[in-house]
């Protein structure tokens, strides 16, 4: 037995993080093989069976996953987005969602051919839009931040209240066949007051407490995470004792509260949480999808999916654009908003349950609600994964362009290589915090931002999403190598760099884990760089071809710096890159100024070259 649950928690863990990188290698939303995986795990190829394993372990279990899902999802709630969304994010919840659970109920007793009972049940588990699986979309999606905070806020708000929702309408179909109907109501209200109360004033009392401790330095560094996790299931845990589902209003409070007050260590905790919440996200899809038995793949029928159909053509969009009348939306976002409605592990888990326990209590027809939720599931998770990003740029609300530069430090030199690389068709953004510095690259006709990046105006404004690597070249060594440490969570250490420190190649060099890919080569400094340029050297683009005896490796005369393929993607070169360079690449050097007279010449052939890949285009 202790074997099969080994296994059973080892095999969905590995295939969850397996469907992970295989959405990324194929630029899919990972929800979408791990969905698969699951169903061959579980209904097509009967491999696993989740709950005969787990037993009365499982419900429990997914509870707690949930709790930190949904926390983590509060920690990305900034009630600043409330200033330019605000009443559209309001609106999202207190009218659009009783609205889908009006519309929801109907299309379930209408269409489905549901009893009202039943249909009331799921279509409140409906209103449920997950950020399991809104989160991983909307990250790869790279939407405007306003369409962003959209489906974010009202992926987490809604998670804790449709969840309760749906268990207070359970708990009274349930308790009504044993009592009168006014005494379950009484119960209802008085344990879900007590239990959301409860859950909700510790949610915004605990983490004030957690500040004042971690101020004070009552708490040791290492420990800081870890009490920020058992924070966030004790908040949890005690709505849960009191009402099931309760405990999530809390959890998700807790993380809100987290976001918009000063706590030290709250980074640590959000790169902890993010690995963390992808784990969980991936093993409970799977254990979720391969619960699903075929008696319940085999009830699905022609009502079940014009029932599918009506929810997402009709009742969603409807609710949608009913509810942001006069809101503080475009018809662009309300448009965008109106379709993508992924739901995910909550309805799934909730669903489960609650057919069960319907059945148990004498309504024949809950046996339809799983596989009507999972049809629903199934259908947006395929088709919201798959449209969001495209439908995004269509309407311009995500970006549509390749992934450019962002260069922090301008100079001489940077301006250069800016302008140069803007040429060759790489977008480049230049960012420094001084308006002096970027006055030459504003007359060279390049993008510049005055901010500093490490400040928390510079988090909100520097936008990402054209934004697929980073150089720091300041004068300040230490700077450079924290700026990058700054951004490698977010784009990957294999596309941060900087230029190289003084130091480099011994054993007082920063260690790789603290700084970004040194470009070009060792010695060159930033100093060394600017003597160079005031010497009169010159960048120059250059054709690769297999016989133009071009070495990639630093000589005598010249540096090469970066290759710009053909497809426009951006490497850089050094003796940290492994860029290999193949005919019809452009290469970028940096010229010392006694071959200057030659730039000429390799300029005209440089354009020339571009004016082809234009026509070609």
């Amino acid at each position: 037995m202790e074997n099969t649950i080994l296994l059973l928690v080892v095999g969905i863990a590995v295939a969850g993080v397996f469907g992970q990188w295989l959405g990324w290698k194929l630029s899919l939303p990972a929800i979408i093989p791990l969905l698969v995986i699951g169903a061959l795990l579980g209904p097509i190829g009967g491999v696993i069976r989740p709950s005969a394993a787990l037993g009365e372990v499982m419900r429990p279990a997914i509870g707690m996953a949930v709790a930190i899902i949904v926390f983590e999802g509060g920690l990305n709630l900034n009630l600043r987005e409330l200033r330019s969304a605000g009443s559209g994010i309001a609106r999202l919840v207190a009218v659009a969602l009783p609205l889908n659970w009006l519309m929801g109920t109907l299309a379930g007793h209408w269409v489905a051919g549901l009893s009202w009972p039943v249909a009331i049940l799921v279509g409140a588990i409906l209103v449920v839009t997950g950020p399991t699986v809104i989160m991983p979309l909307l990250r790869q999606a790279k939407l405007e931040p306003r369409a962003a905070a959209f489906l974010r806020w009202e992926a987490i708000v809604n998670d804790p209240i449709g969840a309760t929702l749906t268990l207070l309408v359970l708990s009274y179909l349930t308790l009504s066949t044993t009592m009168t109907g006014s005494a379950a109501i009484v119960h209802l209200a008085w344990h879900t007051l007590l239990g959301a109360g409860l859950a909700a004033a510790l949610g915004l009392v605990v983490p004030f407490g957690i500040r004042t401790l971690f101020a004070r330095d009552l708490a040791p560094e290492y420990l800081k995470t870890p009490i920020l996790l058992a924070g966030a299931l004790g908040v949890y845990a005690a709505g849960e004792a009191i009402q099931p589902e309760t405990g999530l209003v809390g959890a998700t409070l807790f993380g809100v509260v987290l976001a918009n007050i000063d706590v030290t260590g709250l980074q640590e905790l959000r790169r902890f949480k993010e690995s963390l919440t992808v784990f969980l996200v991936s093993g409970l899809f799977i254990l979720l999808t391969a619960n699903i038995d075929r008696t319940t793949v085999a009830m699905l029928s022609w009502p079940i999916a014009l029932t599918t159909l009506v929810i997402l053509f009709v009742v969603r969009p409807l609710a949608i654009w009913l509810a942001t009348i006069g809101a503080r939306a475009n018809w662009r976002e309300r448009l965008l908003v109106g379709w993508i409605g992924p739901r995910g592990v909550v309805a799934a888990a909730i669903a489960g349950v609650a057919g069960e326990r319907l059945n148990e209590a004498g309504y024949s027809d809950a046996r339809l609600v799983l596989p009507l939720v999972f049809a629903v599931i199934a259908s947006t998770v395929l088709l919201h994964g798959l449209s969001l990003a495209p439908l995004a740029r269509r309407l311009k609300l995500a970006s549509g362009g390749r992934g450019g530069l962002l260069i922090v430090g301008a100079s001489r030199w940077t301006v250069r290589l800016g302008e140069v690389l803007h040429g060759a068709g790489v977008p480049v953004i230049l960012v420094d915090r001084s308006a002096l510095a970027l006055r030459a690259a504003k007359l060279a006709g390049l993008s510049t931002l005055r901010v500093e990046v490490l400040s928390v105006i510079g988090e909100e404004v520097v936008d990402l999403r054209d934004v697929q690597q980073v150089l720091a070249a300041t004068p300040d060594d230490a700077y450079n190598a924290l700026v990058c440490t700054r951004f490698a969570p977010e784009l990957g250490r294999e596309r941060v760099h900087q230029l190289a420190t003084e130091g480099a190649g011994t054993r007082y060099e920063a260690s790789k884990e603290w700084r970004g890919k040194i470009v070009i080569g060792e010695s060159m400094t930033f100093l060394r760089l600017a003597e160079l340029m005031e010497a009169g050297a010159s960048l120059v683009v250059e054709i690769y071809r297999d016989d133009a005896g071009l070495p990639i490796s630093e000589d005598g005369d010249g540096w090469p710096i970066a290759l710009v393929r053909h497809s426009g993607e951006l490497a850089f070169l050094g003796a940290e890159h492994a860029a290999v360079p193949v005919a019809g690449d452009l290469i970028l050097r940096l010229y010392q100024a006694a071959l200057a007279p030659a730039e000429e010449a390799k300029k005209r052939r440089w354009r020339q070259l571009l004016k082809r890949r234009a026509l070609a285009a």
